[in-house]
């Protein structure tokens, strides 16, 4: 392992205070649409609602505290096959400790980790097992954050994979976990299987499962997996049609208007936090909420990030839709109250050896239940140790 080789340069967040005060104007004059009366949540994001949220990023929301919160650790630029690529990499004290890729998804960032950073890489000084402790690496998947600009058209879920591969190989890990959610887990997984001699154990969670087709494989679902189904047919795909079939046409929009941005990523949150009915900061602190908003925002990422949705919908990869090749690298799957996980499509087409299934959380658990998360990935890799 090391951090001195030419190609991987020291990087540090330092937003220029122009950007920041262009923000400020931009949501002060920010032009509201009309709302129609009693609607609540029902057709999209209420107006009082955000002009409350956006009135605190303007006014009470300090992004050098949480540009400096993401400075502590050590961050690096890499360039591989052709794209930037932007990473923390946080070493454990403990010599012996397991490297580990963690990987987001979308509307996230490398931001969703900051709170199993320190459980994971030293649970020797946060009530855990020095035998538990990982190297952590934390990439800006391609697209997203201060990995840009994209290489170009092409960069999916198979080409990110090889991407993250090369940069665990460049850092000199010859054996590496791998943790994702949302893309982060489909990637994750794709990862695993390209990397199979040097990735020991891939662990997902918020696994999106699909049916294949196959006659009879709607028979003898369990209850919980039946509503799952149901859950995952009724799902509001607003945001997926948009991001899968016109990414750039719907970025001019986000990108010149930070309330906009705001609604686009907060209405996720929304969604996909447990409990249903509650606030998105009901679940998740509204500041770490506001960075990963204020990091689309900053770096201009509101296409770029959205592009992989056309690269593995509407640019010919197919196989996102197609079961029937299982992988073979061990699995873990955490599936928290809110995930749509269906178990025997996910034995189908992973090598399961460890499932959890949670009574509460939702989509983004290194956020909202950081400690379930961290026991669970320290549970399963200890399993292959």
């Amino acid at each position: 392992m090391t951090n001195s080789q030419p190609d991987l340069r020291p990087f540090r967040i330092d937003i220029p205070q122009s950007q920041l005060d262009d923000l400020k104007t931009r949501l002060a004059n920010t032009r509201w649409p009309d709302e129609l009366p009693g609607v609540g949540w029902s057709r999209g994001v209420p107006a009082g609602y955000l002009r409350d949220l956006a009135d605190h990023w303007r006014t009470g929301y300090d992004w050098r505290a949480q540009e400096a919160a993401l400075n502590r650790y050590p961050q690096y630029l890499t360039t591989i096959d052709g794209q930037n690529l932007h990473f923390l990499h946080v070493s454990s004290p403990e010599p012996d400790a397991t490297p580990l890729i963690l990987l987001h998804g979308w509307p996230g960032g490398v931001v969703d980790f900051l709170d199993v950073i320190g459980p994971l890489s030293d649970p020797r000084n946060h009530g855990g097992d020095p035998a538990d402790a990982f190297h952590l690496v934390i990439p800006s998947l391609p697209g997203f954050g201060f990995s840009t600009p994209l290489a170009g058209p092409g960069m999916n879920a198979d080409r990110m994979a090889g991407v993250l591969a090369a940069l665990m190989g460049r850092l000199g890990y010859e054996r590496y976990g791998v943790q994702g959610y949302d893309w982060g887990a489909w990637i994750g997984s794709k990862l695993g299987e390209q990397d199979q001699e040097r990735a020991i154990g891939v662990h997902l969670t918020a696994l999106v499962t699909l049916p294949s087709g196959a006659d009879g494989e709607m028979d003898g679902l369990s209850a919980a997996d039946q509503r799952r189904w149901q859950r995952m047919q009724n799902v509001n795909d607003a945001y997926l049609g948009c991001n899968s079939k016109r990414p750039q046409t719907v970025g001019y929009a986000l990108t010149d208007s930070p309330a906009g941005q705001l609604a686009w990523i907060v209405e996720i949150f929304k969604e996909h936090t447990h409990p249903d009915e509650g606030l998105p900061e009901d679940s998740i602190d509204r500041d770490r909420i506001l960075t990963d908003v204020s990091i689309y925002w900053l770096t201009g990422t509101a296409a770029s990030a959205a592009q992989i949705y056309y690269e593995e919908f509407s640019a010919g990869s197919a196989d996102l839709w197609t079961a029937g090749r299982r992988g073979t690298v061990p699995t873990g799957v955490l599936v928290s109250a809110h995930d749509v996980t269906i178990r025997p499509w996910a034995e189908r087409d992973h090598h399961i050896v460890h499932w959890t299934e949670l009574g509460t959380g939702g989509h983004f658990l290194a956020m909202e239940a950081p400690e379930v998360l961290t026991d669970d990935v320290r549970t399963f890799f200890r399993k292959l140790r």
